[in-house]
């Protein structure tokens, strides 16, 4: 049977451009597959989807008008009700047979097949495959109600009664399959040939003969580049030639691939121009300006090759393609220019306030209703970020002032109207009275997702306030009972954890003299800060517990990638110190891979079940009561053993201390084998009971090794 093009497209009001290639590519996928289940796609088959401001559409090259046939197996009921005692159609057969479509078929058409209980009627043939035009409507409809919509809206169609809901009001719809309209109605509207092109440079419509010339059409008359990456493509070529010619560059930050992202999804038909603004504006903080010509203006700020540093031209994407822009640049000039002197303005006149006034300030902010204000949460940072500065023995004085400043920022005026630069600002303003350039640092990277700073022991302050702060907002939210649930997870716990993690990870790899991720006591910073808090929070009293659990869950997550759940399992159910899991997990890897780690885990498995059995029992170890050679000889085994690999743990010998744990193998299993534990004897079986609970502690020093049995 022979194939044609179909072509679906939604013509839209303007849609948000920040979900639109998500939009663009569900629309497609979604009717893809639904066509691929009806087996109205040949093997060969190709589709592209196209997204514009003001569309979403799929072209699919080959699509079969009706699918082959398809076999089916129906199972109707069972034998002793579909027939009767001579074996004919009861009337429930009949009804069965009629509501399934199968009327034709007789008793003779059918087979008996047993479920392993009783016999059932079955109905097997060929069934005629879907036709694309009954079946199109049905596929539209499931598309729409699949879309990943950020906001539902929802509005009146022209006869003023019915009320749709959509992502954005619809105006065209087109379903071509070859040159033929198929007969679709979604959203009130009636599929037609017509689509649309450029609001102001293109045919306003374009009345298509066949599918297949969709792409092409729209960018000849409409003036309209419907494909979003071959858009994208466009732009990214346009802005970095561009800037090569100024010899400037976009930069790398993240920032620059969302803004492109999201220009594409503004326009049409690309077209770049580079703007300019008055070079007295370089002055202000480089982050404000870069801040306000993204986020507000959309533009491409463009940072000079040779020290990096912010140029005072920019590249504006407009949706015009024009002989002479002039128009179109100084309107974009003069629209930067009054942000720009905003951003001035604030910075100026927040220079005139020293930060000691601002953290006062604070005391008037709430942090949360349930926590007091920013300035006693400040507070709590500064006593905590003192206790951290003593566990890592560094700069108390630098790690309090840092703690000290953080916040003030919170109340300058530029970031009452950028708030995504606090932090940022607090750094600006710290380096302007002259504080330290670990101070400095310390705040300018105090909210990075990550703490991932160059290793120095500059970067200590930094860390010390990174530290602080999330131990502060986990303790507190966690305390108030805002646990995170599902998706839902408003104030970043899942974050701030990571965030811990990570400040770990660096004091790791920095290896910076006399300071190490050991010295970093995690659950003791945990109490510390659940003690900070007012009583009149009524935190949970196991806040601080049930933090380091979920820290340690989050650790779980992220490791893994790259490790069995069983070994991983097994270090952190002894709830091990933060900086000592990758060493012991490396450990219990290289353990696993004895030929002894079999059989002692299921041996530790046993014991933990023995001694959880006997838990209310009293467990002494008399040495004197030893009977049979089994026992005596893991009793002296164990006692040759014990020291060594408590040593070994001691000195964080994790690999050593699991390899000299395999030699009581042999011990342990000869005594499985010939002693009987549980035996009536009750001072015998307590004696032997304390002897494994001691074997089950040295087992488990640096992790539970029946998590791998």
């Amino acid at each position: 049977m022979s194939t044609k093009a179909l072509l679906i497209e939604l013509l839209t009001e303007e849609l948000p451009p920040k979900a639109l290639q998500r939009l663009g590519e569900a629309f497609a996928t979604t009717i893809e597959a639904d066509l691929k289940k009806l087996a109205l796609l040949p093997d060969d088959y190709q589709y592209r989807y196209f997204a514009t401001p003001r569309r979403l559409a799929i072209l699919i090259d080959k699509v079969l008008p009706q699918a082959p046939e398809q076999d089916f197996v129906e199972k109707l009921m069972p034998a002793k009700v579909g027939l009767d005692a001579a074996g004919n159609a009861t009337p429930a057969l009949t009804k069965r047979l009629e509501a399934k479509g199968l009327a034709h078929l007789t008793v003779a058409d059918l087979s008996k097949e047993s479920d392993g209980k009783q016999d059932f009627l079955i109905a097997r043939g060929k069934a005629p495959g879907a036709i694309l035009k009954n079946r199109i409507q049905e596929v539209v409809e499931h598309c729409i109600s699949q879309l990943p919509i950020p906001k539902v809206m929802r509005y009146q169609l022209a006869d003023r009664q019915t009320t749709v809901r959509f992502v954005r009001p619809a105006h065209r719809l087109v379903v071509l399959h070859g040159d033929e309209i198929l007969p679709v109605q979604a959203l009130g509207l009636s599929a037609g040939r017509i689509t649309e092109g450029h609001r102001f440079m293109g045919a306003k419509t374009i009345s298509l003969t066949d599918a297949e010339e969709y792409e092409q059409r729209l960018a000849d008359e409409g003036m309209v580049i419907a494909d979003f990456e071959r858009r994208q493509a466009m732009i990214r070529e346009q802005l970095h030639r561009i800037a090569d010619s100024l010899d400037t560059t976009l930069g790398e930050d993240p920032e620059v691939a969302e803004l492109l992202n999201e220009v594409t999804a503004l326009v049409e038909h690309p077209t770049v121009y580079v703007g300019q603004f008055d070079r007295k504006f370089l002055a202000v903080p480089q982050a404000c300006l870069i801040l306000t010509m993204r986020l507000n203006q959309k533009y491409f700020p463009l940072f000079n090759k040779a020290d990096g540093k912010l140029d005072h031209r920019f590249l504006i994407v407009s949706n015009m393609h024009l002989a002479d822009p002039k128009n179109i640049i100084e309107g974009n000039e003069r629209v930067v220019r009054p942000r720009l002197a905003d951003a001035e303005f604030f910075f100026d006149t927040d220079k005139k306030t020293p930060q000691n006034e601002r953290v006062a300030q604070l005391a008037n902010v709430v942090y949360h209703n349930k926590l007091g204000s920013q300035l006693q949460r400040t507070e709590r940072v500064q006593a905590l970020a003192a206790l951290i500065a003593e566990q890592l023995g560094t700069n108390k004085q630098e790690a309090e002032r840092a703690a000290y400043l953080a916040k003030a920022d919170l109340v300058s005026l530029m970031v009452g109207e950028f708030p995504e630069l606090q932090g940022i600002m607090a750094s600006y303003y710290a380096a302007g009275e002259q504080e330290s350039s670990a101070v400095c640092q310390a705040l300018a990277h105090q909210y990075d997702v990550r703490f991932n700073l160059a290793p120095s022991k500059d970067g200590i302050t930094a860390l010390i306030l990174f530290v602080a702060e999330r131990v502060e907002t986990l303790v507190g939210i966690w305390g108030i009972g805002s646990i995170p649930t599902g998706e839902r997870d408003p104030y970043g716990l899942r974050r701030a954890a990571l965030g811990i993690i990570s400040a770990y990870e660096w004091l790791e790899q920095a290896q910076l003299d006399g300071i190490s991720a050991a010295h970093l006591d995690l659950p003791a910073l945990l109490a510390k800060s659940l003690s900070l808090f007012d009583a009149s929070s009524e935190l949970n009293p196991n806040t601080a517990t049930e933090v380091y659990e979920f820290i340690l869950e989050r650790y779980r997550n992220q490791l893994q990638a790259e490790h069995s759940k069983a070994v991983i399992d097994a270090v952190l159910a002894v709830n091990p110190p933060l900086d000592q899991i990758p060493e012991r997990i490396a450990a219990i890897e290289a353990f696993s891979a004895l030929d002894e780690a079999e059989s002692l885990a299921a041996a530790n498995k046993r014991i933990s079940n023995l001694l959880r059995r006997s838990e209310d029992e009293v467990h002494n170890f008399d040495a004197a009561l030893l009977q049979d050679e089994a026992e005596k000889n893991l009793f002296t085994t164990l006692q040759a053993v014990e020291p060594e690999v408590m040593t070994l743990f001691q000195s964080k010998d994790f690999t050593g201390g699991m390899s000299r744990l395999a030699a009581v193998r042999p011990a342990v299993d000869d005594f499985f084998n010939d002693v009987m534990v549980m035996t009536e004897d009750v001072a015998i079986r307590a004696n032997r009971l304390a002897l494994l609970q001691r074997l089950h502690g040295t087992m488990n020093l640096i992790a539970d090794i029946s998590r791998l049995a």
